[in-house]
């Protein structure tokens, strides 16, 4: 595949509270066309678009004094259209959410004289597995919206070639509360070891801001296979907060398929988990 790169002549102004650009010309394809238009005074070509076979299919970076910006997704995911178009539909909010709240902060941090600090929304979709039915994604973002320190979350998505839809992991199990009862025990007693590589105690006393272990179905949830036809695999990712302090940092938590996970999927989707041997 041929490598694309935009790159913008122009930095972006902020004028009458809209983000204006002067850039290059490029040939902009209806996804892109789309995302543009979503925001007022977005760049046509204003941000650095990458495509490439050894790297990310759609990424797209803008930095200015205003904003912070990148977004990308993997090969395969725009190799399936309709994904895509979500996908490029999902990059115009985010950034379009971001320009609003950084001209809002900008403008009150002018008027009352103290520093503005660039905002920033920055998101990697990288593929987990890709079985013949499912296209598992993993999303992991950082963003910074002027406070004290930025923020780490994360996201999940499963396409379902069966019936060219998004899912939600925990759209395969019979409910949230079968997946926590199948899931909670095993990755109560993975936190507490994960802390422990870390050298952290995990105090469970009731008065402890932390000592609560999290639900599952709470947190996100990835779901990955380690040959490429089943799922398998099962991580639980969970953000700064959850279950220690932000100098803590976030955790990545791999969980056994169990029997009894295998046993809470939703029968459509039964012949499509492998429990682990």
């Amino acid at each position: 595949m041929t490598t694309i790169r935009r790159h913008p002549i122009a930095a972006l102004l902020l004028s009458s509270a809209l983000l204006g650009s002067a850039c290059s010309q490029k040939t902009q394809t209806p996804a892109d066309k789309a995302a543009a238009a979503a925001v007022p005074g977005a760049p046509a070509g204003g941000a650095e678009d990458i495509a490439a076979e050894d790297a990310a299919a759609s990424h797209v970076k803008e930095s200015n004094e205003l904003i912070e910006f990148a977004y990308s997704y993997p090969l395969e995911a725009a190799r399936i259209p309709k994904l895509a178009a979500l996908l490029d539909a999902d990059r115009a909010a985010q950034r379009s959410a971001l320009v609003e709240a950084a001209v809002r902060d900008k403008a009150v941090a002018d008027k009352e004289g103290f520093p503005y600090h660039a905002h920033s929304h920055l998101q990697s979709w990288k593929r987990i597995t890709d079985t013949p039915r499912f296209l598992s994604l993993s999303s992991e973002i950082a963003t910074y919206m002027g406070g004290a320190h930025g923020m780490q979350s994360f996201d999940s998505l499963l396409w379902d070639r069966n019936h060219a839809k998004r899912l939600k992991p925990l759209d395969l199990f019979k409910s949230g509360e079968a997946f926590d009862k199948a899931v909670n025990d095993d990755l109560c007693a993975a936190i507490e070891r994960a802390k422990s590589a870390r050298g952290m105690s995990w105090s469970r006393e009731l008065d402890s801001p932390f000592g609560k272990c999290p639900s599952a179905s709470a947190q996100t949830v990835w779901l990955g296979s380690s040959q490429g036809k089943y799922l398998d695999r099962l991580t639980i990712a969970i953000a700064p907060y959850e279950i220690g302090p932000y100098a803590e940092g976030s955790y990545t938590i791999n969980l056994p398929m169990s029997e009894a996970i295998v046993n809470a999927v939703r029968s459509e989707y039964a012949r499509d988990f492998l429990p682990a041997s």
